[in-house]
């Protein structure tokens, strides 16, 4: 995720506070300049570091915390409370009119801030959330190649239709007529994927203008990528003088970026995060939760978020089965298989861990190396090279087996005797912890080593 590197080195800073019995005024001064050196290095605007530090220190050494019980804690309970007061407090909603009407979103952003895929994402979230919101995806790029073929991929994807004139015709002309059909059409929402530039020039500011001076656009939403850091704030003040915004979408938050726009977005522009994008795929869009945001940041975790998107992505009716068969002893390689195939529905283990509380970023690290994406892909291969009887059951599994299942995967005969060994270990201790597996004690116990 985007905040690890912050993440582990406010960690690192609570972990000494915490150690300490009590605190003195020069203790949280001390911690508070290596909260501020990094932030600064996470790329957070330095007056927005400045005015955080000082409300922070202002609550922190008051009578009240230093001689607190736990007064480490209480420090790191205002620092989490600001930190969701700098990124907007509240969740704001996407402002919609009701569903006999249409609401008009112009999507606007410089080229490859994802706006094509975005709109796409949006569209499907839109959709998905409820039936009485049928959303039309709008192809106002006429400039850059593909741009309109990409809108109806991603459209089809969705299952959200696309409105396109063809590369010929005036933006703004694409916009009314899109209108229109929206209106006779029975689309409740009208999603329009507006061209962006390399950077922001006046065709561009103008283009926009006018489609807003045509349409009546209820919410103009400003899509920028996460990993240009500072320069993402200069975009958007930029676009709100320029032609209004009136929420942010902030995409490529799963990379490998400092983090400093979502956190300085809200607090200098005075406009809400809305969205975030933390994939490529177009499930891949996270409602925008301040205070989630701000427990991922300190190594809380999320898990709000990451049951709500079990609820979305994860076949319950699978899951069932699953947890049955583990109940039974039954648990073969079909259903190591499907945990699999469960676990990159929800974005992989990196993005699981990520919403984990206490998920520093050095134990992130130990479990990822463990769990790799080549290492998964082999066993994979490894399981798809077997039959099906001997994935349904294990023990049937013998040396000259092992040695056609190598083959078939391309691996080392000991890679399928490490992962069958690992399979029989864990299915030994299933069956010694009934209470785990739902049994009627409900003793509480770990399951060791699970191969997956």
């Amino acid at each position: 995720m985007a905040f690890d590197s912050l993440s582990e080195k406010l960690q690192n800073v609570f972990k000494n506070l915490r150690s300490k019995g009590r605190l003195t005024e020069e203790d949280v001064k001390a911690a508070l300049k290596e909260v501020k050196l990094a932030l600064l290095e996470a790329d957070v605007n330095f007056k927005v570091v400045k005015q955080f530090t000082k409300a922070v220190q202002e609550r922190a050494v008051g009578e009240e915390v230093l001689n607190s019980l736990t007064p480490g804690q209480m420090v790191i309970k205002i620092v989490n409370e600001e930190l969701v007061k700098m990124m907007g407090s509240e969740t704001t909603e996407l402002k919609l009119r009701p569903s006999n009407e249409v609401t008009v979103i112009m999507m606007m952003g410089l080229q490859g801030a994802g706006k094509t895929t975005t709109a796409a994402k949006l569209a499907g979230k839109l959709k998905a959330k409820s039936n009485k919101w049928k959303p039309l995806l709008v192809a106002c790029d006429v400039y850059r190649p593909a741009a309109i073929k990409q809108l109806q991929v991603n459209g089809e994807k969705q299952g959200v239709d696309v409105f396109s004139m063809g590369d010929g015709h005036n933006p703004v002309n694409i916009a009314k007529a899109a209108y229109e059909h929206a209106k006779n059409k029975g689309y409740s929402v009208l999603i329009l994927d507006t061209a962006g530039r390399l950077q922001i020039d006046e065709n561009m500011m103008e283009e926009l203008q006018n489609i807003k001076k045509e349409l009546n656009v209820d919410q103009s939403i400003l899509v920028v990528d996460g990993m240009t850091g500072q320069e993402a704030v200069n975009v958007a003040n930029t676009f709100e003088e320029k032609v209004g915004i009136d929420g942010v979408i902030l995409t490529k938050l799963d990379g490998d970026t400092r983090g400093g726009a979502a956190l300085s977005i809200r607090a200098v522009t005075g406009k809400p995060i809305l969205y975030i994008g933390m994939g490529e795929k177009l499930s891949d869009l996270e409602q925008f939760y301040p205070d989630r945001m701000a427990s991922r940041i300190l190594g809380m975790g999320d898990v709000l978020t990451l049951i709500e998107k079990a609820a979305e992505e994860v076949d319950q009716e699978k899951s069932k089965q699953m947890l049955d068969n583990m109940k039974k002893n039954q648990f073969g390689f079909d259903d190591y298989l499907e945990s699999m195939n469960q676990m990159k529905k929800l974005g992989g283990i990196s993005s699981v861990l990520s919403m984990m509380p206490g998920m520093g970023g050095a134990q992130m690290k130990q479990i990822e190396d463990a769990m790799d994406e080549k290492k998964m892909a082999r066993i994979e291969a490894i399981i798809l090279s077997m039959t099906p009887q001997e994935r349904r059951n294990p023990d049937v599994i013998n040396p000259s087996r092992k040695r056609r299942i190598a083959k078939g995967a391309g691996v080392d005969i000991s890679e399928v005797n490490r992962l069958v060994k690992q399979f029989e270990q864990s299915r030994k201790l299933m069956k010694q912890m009934p209470g785990m597996m739902g049994g009627k004690r409900g003793k509480r116990g770990r399951f060791g080593k699970l191969p997956f």
